[in-house]
């Protein structure tokens, strides 16, 4: 298993007489299967919720979508399933498939009832998946409909970082319209994880496939994109460093030891690019190319047990030319835009929880205006009904809050066909 690193600049040209010049830059990062690699084992964590107000179709769908994914995991799969209401019971500790049915029997067991403590259900889970992490893809599915009432929220992203530490993938999904976006969207970026939103219950397993197709595709665990930047090279001071591909995420910067600045990835998938888009200051250079950053990644390789392994250094040049013209990248337009997106459909929500609704409307127009510039017919719908409804005095549904923070994050067209 290797690594596949690229660098791209919006515009790879710079103007020799410019004082301070801004840049994008892509890099695109993701694991490229050898023939002779094995596959790598998968440790998943199944942390439901199963409180009062999962009874019925609800519950029976989840536990259905559930069960259809202990048929897909292979000898030598580990798996284990969490079950909170109020309070949180291990159903099935962390194994081997050995016997699946007996597993299925477990989830099929669950029944509806109490409130819903998400803080506990995700602590269960981030000891039981642990305990299964040596030499596996480790990911948890955290599935609940409901806000934490009986839990503290600012708990459940301390246990998000926790589970980062130890490497592990948080997923979250959202069953029905009522539970808090904030919280299970927190837990999913602190995760490098995805949030799903479950609308009806026939669209359960739909959703647990596409999560596990995910984790199937995982080559690489552990992935720190590793950036040095040169004397005359500095990050934008805010906000500098997002993920804009599979999901919008805004990332933390961290300074290494030896100056480096290094940027969590989490897991790697086969063939499958996780972009990373840096916004970067350049000062005045002299004419010729010039060199501008170097990049390297480091990861483990759980299928061959190898730890903290590193890319070799990738540079990042610019052409510095007094006969500037610009040498745009189409790709990078394409990122850009995505971001600006998610930024947009962000100040939406914000100048909404102040009061102001004409502000929400106008940001989220021009977010519809921005996902078409990308080709997001789907994504475009959502935000300007969204911006539509507000401008006509209507409330937004907690459905449509959804929705809008959905289609912000990712394309509508990455969704599994019906």
């Amino acid at each position: 298993m290797k690594v596949n690193l690229q660098p791209i600049l919006n515009d790879s040209n710079l103007d020799a007489y410019q004082l301070s010049s801004q840049r994008q830059l892509a890099v695109s990062i993701s694991a490229m299967a050898e023939v002779q690699d094995p596959n790598v084992p998968l440790n998943l964590c199944l942390i439901l919720d199963h409180s009062g107000s999962m009874y019925g179709r609800p519950l029976e769908t989840v536990k259905q979508a559930a069960s259809n994914l202990v048929d897909q995991l292979k000898p030598g799969d580990r798996l284990s399933v969490v079950a909170f209401d109020h309070r949180a019971t291990v159903l099935v500790g962390n194994q081997t498939i050995t016997d699946p049915q007996q597993i299925k029997n477990q989830i099929q067991s669950l029944s509806a009832g109490g409130g819903t403590a998400i803080d506990e259900g995700l602590r269960l889970g981030i000891q039981e998946l642990a305990k299964g992490k040596k030499e596996t893809v480790s990911q948890a599915f955290l599935l609940t409909d409901g806000e934490n009432e009986h839990g503290d929220n600012q708990r459940c992203l301390k246990l998000a970082q926790l589970a980062t530490s130890y490497n592990l993938t948080l997923n979250t999904l959202g069953f029905g319209d009522k539970w808090n976006q904030d919280i299970l969207e927190k837990i999913a970026d602190a995760g490098l994880g995805s949030l799903s939103h479950i609308q009806r219950p026939e669209q359960a397993a739909d959703e647990f496939n596409r999560l596990f197709r995910r984790v199937q595709g995982v080559g690489l665990t552990n992935a720190y994109l590793l950036i040095s930047l040169m004397g005359h090279t500095r990050l934008a001071e805010l906000k500098p460093i997002a993920q804009v591909a599979p999901e919008t995420i805004e990332l933390p910067v961290i300074q290494e030891a030896d100056g480096r600045l290094a940027v969590r990835l989490g897991d790697l998938m086969k063939d499958a690019q996780r972009v990373i888009l840096a916004n970067i200051y350049l000062g005045q250079l002299p004419q010729d190319q010039q060199a501008i950053a170097n990049l390297q990644v480091r990861y483990d390789n759980p299928a061959q047990n190898q730890m903290g392994l590193l890319t070799a250094p990738v540079p990042v040049y610019i052409q510095v030319t007094g006969m500037y013209q610009p040498k745009t990248d189409a790709r990078v337009h394409q990122f850009i835009l995505a971001l600006a997106k998610y930024r947009q459909t962000q100040l939406a929500e914000a100048k909404l929880q102040q009061g102001d609704r004409a502000g929400a409307a106008t940001m989220l127009q021009t977010a519809a205006k921005t996902a078409l510039q990308m080709g997001d017919q789907g994504a475009a719908t959502v935000l300007q009904t969204s911006a539509t409804r507000l401008q006509s005095g209507e409330e937004l549904s907690q459905s449509d809050r959804k929705k809008t923070r959905i289609v912000s994050k990712t394309v509508l067209q990455d969704t599994p066909r019906q």
